[in-house]
């Protein structure tokens, strides 16, 4: 019984360290993702962001990213020098480099050096406009932003998190489902195909500049609708299958 208990991982752990003796086609199949961000989705204001050091660090030096800071003010909701109140969305698109085996991971694996303890994940489907659906992978989190001076003062955030990866013409939402693409890819395609993964991260509750509290479902509901709005604009879904 324990032998049998034991197939399962030992199997995976073969899928996925193989990956590092597939051959290095050459052949690139770029991502339909536009890694180039819009000024504006809808009604949220983006505004860019330099990747951080960490992430320049972990992943190839190829690996490209778009991030933004994204604002929507708040209806009726006013600071004290007269300006409206914004909700924030923090979205992060990462375009994976040539090398496979140093490529792009899912959020899970960075997210915790990010201050992010994971309590849930689960999937929802995300109709768009265009007629086209797109699963994405949630998590619920609860981020800690520390005070490196003194510990005291470290906040905790409860958040949501959405993502999806975008290949050249498939859409994924499950890292080990894209692992398994990409080796049919170089063994039956003759092609690597570069994949980039969107991520949006919302805090909800309590947030400082803001006067009364964000439930959970207003912030899935404001960030499937940036996420829709994102991905009918940024994908060029004349690559992506049917």
């Amino acid at each position: 019984m324990k032998l049998r208990a034991l197939i399962l991982p030992i199997l995976l752990a073969a899928t996925l360290g193989s990956t590092q003796f597939l051959p290095q086609t050459g052949a690139a199949a770029q991502s339909a993702i536009n890694m180039t961000l819009p000024a504006a989705v809808g009604a949220w204001q983006l505004q860019s962001m330099p990747p951080t050091e960490a992430e320049i660090g972990t992943l190839a030096k190829d690996t490209k990213f778009a991030k933004a800071i994204c604002l929507c003010p708040r209806p009726d909701e006013y600071s004290q020098e007269g300006l409206l109140v914004p909700d924030r969305v923090d979205l992060s698109v990462v375009l994976s480099g040539h090398d496979l085996n140093n490529s792009i991971h899912r959020p899970e694996r960075c997210m915790p050096a990010q201050g992010h303890a994971i309590l849930s994940s689960r999937d929802v489907s995300l109709g768009l406009a265009n007629g086209r659906s797109v699963t994405l992978r949630r998590l619920r989190s609860i981020q800690t932003l520390t005070n490196k001076t003194n510990r005291k003062l470290d906040r905790h955030f409860d958040c949501v998190t959405y993502y999806f990866f975008v290949g050249h013409d498939r859409i994924e939402h499950d890292h080990l489902q894209r692992t398994i693409s990409d080796m049919s890819d170089r063994i039956v395609r003759g092609i690597d195909q570069r994949w980039a993964y969107v991520s949006v991260s919302m805090w909800f509750g309590k947030i400082p500049w803001i006067e009364s509290p964000i439930s959970e479902q207003e912030v899935d509901r404001k960030l499937q609708s940036l996420l829709a709005e994102f991905a009918e604009t940024q994908i060029n879904w004349q690559q992506i299958a049917k």
